[in-house]
């Protein structure tokens, strides 16, 4: 059966390829193993396709884990016109789609505490675009209930374990679409 990770139609992956393995699990929970850089792109194209403004994906893993490649699938999948790299200097990319849509790509992990989050003003942001948060961790008594979270883990060389809860009814109906075949 093919699944189509991508609506634009990029990169199409059979689903077994990317989904070794797959139990019976909660509803707000999906548990992902990704043979290679392309198919962590893949899931993340197949998220990125779903994003609205208000939206919040929160990306938890190591140096290494795969975030900004799961994240360069996802601003992919939304439309994004710019590339995408990590944020870790600057604290936030904002990524444009040629409708005006913005997509807000945050790497916290130079923050020294979550009174320091307060002043990114992330309520605002939430109004124009989707937001996306590499170590959240670090700000998490801020951010939003309502939210996306990912977890990556580095198996080996190429293959990365996502894991995903939802949390809030937005979250679970993204999940929902990102698991069907």
């Amino acid at each position: 059966m093919k699944g189509n990770l991508t609506p634009a139609g990029i990169l199409p992956y059979e689903l077994p390829d990317i989904i070794s393995h797959m139990s019976v699990q909660p509803a707000r929970i999906f548990d992902v193993l990704s043979h290679s850089p392309e198919q962590t792109r893949a899931l993340g194209m197949r998220l990125g396709a779903l994003l609205q403004p208000g939206d919040v994906v929160c990306l938890q893993g190591e140096l290494a884990a795969g975030k900004t490649t799961f994240v360069q699938g996802l601003a992919q999948g939304w439309g994004s016109l710019d590339a995408v790299s990590s944020p870790t200097f600057i604290l936030v990319n904002v990524y444009r789609r040629p409708d005006g849509g913005q997509l807000f790509h945050f790497d916290t992990y130079r923050l020294d505490s979550a009174p320091e989050a307060e002043e990114l003003d992330i309520d605002s942001m939430l109004l124009q675009g989707a937001l996306v948060i590499e170590w959240p961790e670090r700000m998490q008594s801020v951010l939003p209930a309502a939210r996306l979270w990912v977890k990556l883990e580095h198996v080996d060389e190429a293959q990365r374990a996502l894991h995903f809860e939802a949390q809030g009814r937005r979250a679970a109906e993204l999940l929902e679409e990102i698991r069907k075949p």
